[in-house]
């Protein structure tokens, strides 16, 4: 196949590297020329994907912000040819889908909403890897939901990413989901390191801190824009915790120990319902 990729971070770099490893030929665009020129050394790609290529790819895949997904298609969905599958990477996906399934329409070609589960805090293309996609969840959002062929297609395409499953949702079931799955971790982790005691951490810490703290190293402008994209569920999201965690503190304050230790069984005994290994 001749692939695509635009946006070569570490989600597009590591699609170009498992479709490379694949055998398939690879076609990368990114804004900064230095990661592009690094791209094609490296053997990630074999060349650039300018407008002149577009028309000769069999997938695209789309791994930037929400906004310039919807740019890029809106400058090069006229050049994208009908037999071309183009599947975006960013974690919303209605204010993405809204735009980009009618310019699919309209230009004949099938665009697809999808989700990596999968990623690191390290980002950039100098971490991507091929085998970051092995055996995780890809979630798809199809134009249609009663085409096999179409799903069959998307599937094949996907494989040499090796997803270990493929979740097929709507727009707005994924950004209810990841609302809770993943942004608010970002957002309670991002806060939670701000204690004025972070900064005397060292020595006192261990799996827990390392765990809480992991991703609150990340890109702010990207996160912000995700969650601004998604703020009706976050803030939904974000209400009930703060709610949950105020009963804790209110046990505290009264020297509730009995309702403190409820509150403590209550959420040991939901991690063992809903996370059973």
């Amino acid at each position: 196949m001749n692939i695509g990729i635009v946006g070569l971070g570490l989600i597009g770099g590591s699609f170009a590297k498992a479709y490379r490893a694949d055998g398939n030929t690879v076609f990368g665009h990114d804004t900064d020329a230095a990661i592009l020129s690094f791209a094609r050394l490296s053997g990630a790609i074999d060349g650039a994907l300018d407008k002149s290529i577009i028309g000769q790819c069999d997938a695209m895949i789309i791994a930037v912000n929400p906004g310039d997904v919807v740019a890029y298609m809106e400058e090069n969905a006229p050049i994208i040819t009908k037999n071309t599958l183009v599947v975006d990477c960013c974690g919303v996906k209605r204010s993405v889908c809204s735009q980009c399934f009618p310019l699919a329409e309209r230009y004949g070609f099938v665009f697809v909403g999808g989700h990596p589960m999968a990623g690191s805090h390290k980002a950039g293309f100098k971490n991507s890897r091929a085998d970051l996609f092995r055996g995780a969840s890809m979630i798809l959002v199809p134009p249609v939901y009663d085409d096999p062929a179409l799903l069959g297609h998307i599937e094949k395409t996907l494989n040499p990413a090796g997803f270990g499953h493929l979740t097929v949702t709507t727009a707005a079931k994924h950004d209810e989901m990841i609302a809770f799955s993943s942004q608010m971790a970002h957002v309670v982790s991002n806060a939670y390191i701000k204690s004025p005691t972070v900064r005397e951490h060292n020595g006192f810490s261990a799996g827990s801190y390392e765990d809480l703290t992991r991703v609150a190293r990340l890109n702010a402008d990207m996160w912000a824009e995700l969650c601004m994209d998604n703020n009706d569920f976050l803030i939904r999201e974000l209400d009930g915790f703060i709610n949950s965690i105020a009963q804790y503190r209110d046990a505290l304050a009264a020297g509730d120990k009995s309702e403190l230790a409820k509150l403590f069984e209550e959420g040991s005994r939901l991690k063992g319902e809903v996370d059973p290994q």
